[in-house]
Order: structure tokens, then C-alpha cells, then sequence
């Protein structure tokens, strides 16, 4: 390569030498332009970015931890151990407090609850018992009872009699005792008067004409009555008459009750 490249350089000087060969003869020789060499490569100086260098590490060497060292550190783990067991002690006390107190209050609460449930109770039971009370005083309102004969009397013999009327739109109680034989009947006004005519014309006596000449009802020879007679509650017709074939004390206990009929009633409604 450097041989051809010699003869290349050779080659082109030639004609150089025969252009000065006129410059003997004392001719100017024709001067040929040279060609301008080419311009030189640019050489490019910016520098090429190099990483910083790093430091290098410290080598960690490992020491054994000393006595001293193992000691506090056992320590501080038995101290972070003893505070979390403190800690667990005092929320299971308060939880346990928390608990008992919760327990007394329910326990509380169930003993005046079961006294609240006895006060109502004896609150309804007394309820009851007043409304029957004032169920009965109304009923004692609207149907008032009264007596009307209480004093004891005599019946002196066969010829004597007791009577009292049944007074119209009232039930008639007729309750009454004795210490002999008496004989009770209920009359109508026209069997009273029938009964008196008996007496006054001599057909027998008191005794055996009040309950012989016409009555509603009779009862011979008792010594105690209790009964109720409803027919004057819707009439004012009747009359109830005691006699005895001798001398006895009749203890009459006699009432009556406010009970108006709707209609009338007995003898009336005939």
C-alpha cells in the first residue's frame, strides 16, 4: 500500500518538471492553479460524562453484644412486659366493677320492678273492688231500699189483727219473726173489706175471716217469714194483715225497694 501510494505522488509531480523546462529557454513558464487540500478533520474535544467515583462502605464489624448490654435490654423487655400486664389487670378490674355494678343495678331494677308489679296488683284488686262498690251504690241509687217497719207489737188474742199497706211500685220485703203461731195472708182492698164484713156480720172471728174471705196469699201458723212480694210494684191494691189465735209479740223486719213496673201489675192489670 505504501508503494502505490509512492507512485501516485510521483505521477502527479511529473508534469511540474516539464512545465519548468520552458523557464530555461527564458520563456515564462504557465503557471497551473494548484488544487486547495482539503480542510482538516475537526477534532470534537467535549468530554465524555464520567459517573462520579462512590465512596467505598465502611466494613461493619459485628461485636458480641457484653453482659451489661444483654442485662438492660432483658430488663426493659420484663419491665414492657410487667406494664402490659398492669394494663391487663386494671381494664380487667374496671371490666369486672363495670360488671358488678351492671349486675346490682339489674338486680335493682328486677326488685323495684317485681314491687311495681305487687303495687299493681293490689291497685287493680282495689280497682275492682270499688267499681263493684260503686256499681252497687248505683244500683242502690236507682233502686234505694227502705224499711219500713221494725217495732215489735202484740196480737192480743183471736180478735185482733196487725196491718200495713203495700205500697205501690215498690217491691214489698216482707220479713218478720214471732214467739207463737201467727197467720199472714196478702189481701187486695176488696178482700179486706170482704174480711171485715166477715167480722162485723158474726161469721167467725178476726183470726179466721182475714185469710178466708178472699187473699193474693196466706200463710197459717208460722213463726217466721221471709219473702218478696212483687205485685204492688205496678199497683196500689194490696194490704198484708198478722193474726194469731193468741196472745203473741210479732218482730217485723219489713222493707221495701224502689222498683217502678213498667205496666201494671197484680189486681191492677185486671
Amino acid at each position: 500500500m505504501a508503494s502505490s501510494n509512492m507512485d501516485e505522488t510521483m505521477s502527479e509531480s511529473e508534469p511540474v518538471a516539464e512545465s519548468a523546462e520552458p523557464a530555461a529557454n527564458g520563456a515564462p513558464p504557465a503557471v497551473e492553479a494548484l488544487a486547495e487540500p482539503p480542510p482538516p478533520p475537526e477534532f470534537d474535544a467535549t468530554p465524555w460524562p464520567v459517573p462520579a467515583p462512590h465512596a467505598p462502605r465502611p466494613l461493619r464489624i459485628r461485636r458480641p453484644l457484653g453482659p451489661r448490654l444483654w442485662t438492660a435490654t432483658l430488663a426493659a423487655a420484663l419491665l414492657f412486659t410487667a406494664g402490659g400486664l398492669a394494663l391487663l389487670y386494671m381494664d380487667d378490674t374496671t371490666f369486672q366493677h363495670n360488671a358488678s355494678q351492671l349486675t346490682a343495678d339489674n338486680n335493682n331494677l328486677k326488685a323495684q320492678n317485681k314491687a311495681l308489679g305487687a303495687q299493681l296488683l293490689t291497685t287493680q284488686t282495689n280497682l275492682t273492688a270499688t267499681l263493684g262498690e260503686l256499681a252497687t251504690v248505683r244500683a242502690e241509687l236507682e233502686h234505694p231500699q227502705l224499711t219500713i217497719w221494725n217495732v215489735p207489737q202484740q196480737i192480743n188474742g183471736p180478735t185482733y189483727y196487725l196491718a200495713g199497706g203495700a205500697p205501690d211500685t215498690f217491691t214489698y220485703h216482707l220479713k218478720a219473726t214471732s214467739n207463737g203461731p201467727m197467720s199472714i195472708s196478702i189481701l187486695t182492698l176488696e178482700n179486706f173489706s170482704d174480711a171485715i164484713t166477715c167480722v162485723h156480720n158474726g161469721v167467725a172471728n178476726t183470726n179466721w175471716c182475714m185469710h178466708h174471705s178472699g187473699a193474693e196469699i196466706t200463710w197459717y201458723n208460722i213463726t217466721t217469714i221471709n219473702y218478696d212480694f212483687h205485685k204492688a210494684e205496678g199497683c196500689a191494691d194490696y194490704v198484708v194483715v198478722f193474726t194469731s189465735a193468741r196472745d203473741i209479740t210479732v218482730t217485723p223486719n219489713v222493707s221495701v225497694t224502689y222498683n217502678p213496673a213498667s205496666s201494671s201489675t197484680g189486681s191492677c192489670a185486671q
